[in-house]
């Protein structure tokens, strides 16, 4: 495991010279790993190590990238997807209109879960997702809706856990140990860079989620990022966290309610 001194060293290069700012992320999650990185590629000494990510804007983009990659999966938590199935999308189904903003999104496979719950509730044609991620790699994987077979027969148990009641094998073609989703469902998708510790809101929305990435961070930086999606969504909206994470420290109580037994939140007032 690298010193913590070593970390501070690389945070403060990072940001000096590339302007990529890892100060307010969660020491011990940074720490791991940027350790499996560092073993990973065979340094020996952190000196030549960090020579690498100064000297090397494309190595620094890698690395960067590696580190704030987050596992994911297709109806992760299938009770989080019962509760939107069943409560949270047919009130949203109301509006004219849904946007839903994925953020963290990595490599996509919730955003493409919640296009196949709002087709299934005849919601997809008036519904747009965006997703967004730091990470410009996941977002490629994401954008190309194709996922690993072996991944497959878990994400169909998932889906039937989460009330899915038709054939999961209609969503996608499989091919070479591949199952690329349907198109159906990805152009209602919008994909793009965003960075949550220092980019501002871009649109009014009606569901975000952010689950098991607010985790990562420090309080100072939760704190910014949950005032953050509060100015990005609409009065009577909801916002979705993951299991470890709430909003109660950062934000006042009086304008959100806890929606069942799920980390979600209803607006309630502006």
């Amino acid at each position: 495991m690298i010193e913590d001194i070593e970390l501070e060293a690389l945070i403060n290069d990072v940001y000096e010279y590339y302007g990529f700012d890892f100060g307010s992320y969660s020491r011990a999650s940074l720490k791991r790993r940027v350790s499996r990185v560092f073993y990973l590629d065979g340094f020996k000494h952190f000196h030549e190590f960090l020579s690498k990510v100064r000297t090397d804007p494309d190595y620094c983009k890698r690395m960067i990238d590696e580190i704030t990659v987050n596992v994911t999966e297709m109806f992760r938590d299938p009770s989080f997807y019962l509760v939107l199935r069943n409560e949270i999308l047919p009130l949203l189904g109301t509006k004219p209109f849904i946007r839903i903003w994925h953020a963290g999104c990595s490599t996509g496979e919730e955003v493409y879960s919640m296009a196949i719950m709002l087709k299934e509730l005849g919601l997809l044609h008036k519904s747009i997702l965006y997703a967004t991620d730091i990470n410009a790699a996941v977002l490629e994987t994401a954008k190309s809706g194709i996922f690993p077979l072996r991944m497959i027969k878990d994400y169909a148990d998932n889906y039937r856990d989460s009330g899915g009641q038709q054939d999961f094998s209609d969503y996608y073609i499989a091919n070479y140990g591949f199952a690329k989703f349907s198109e159906e469902l990805s152009e209602k998708m919008v994909f793009s860079q965003h960075n949550l510790v220092s980019d501002t809101s871009f649109n009014e929305f009606d569901l975000i989620l952010c689950r098991n990435v607010l985790i990562y961070f420090d309080n100072n930086l939760q704190k910014r990022v949950v005032n953050l999606f509060d100015d990005s969504l609409a009065v009577l909206g909801f916002l979705a966290l993951g299991t470890k994470e709430t909003i109660k420290y950062s934000i006042s109580q009086t304008k959100y309610k806890q929606f069942e037994r799920e980390k979600i939140w209803r607006k309630i007032k502006e």
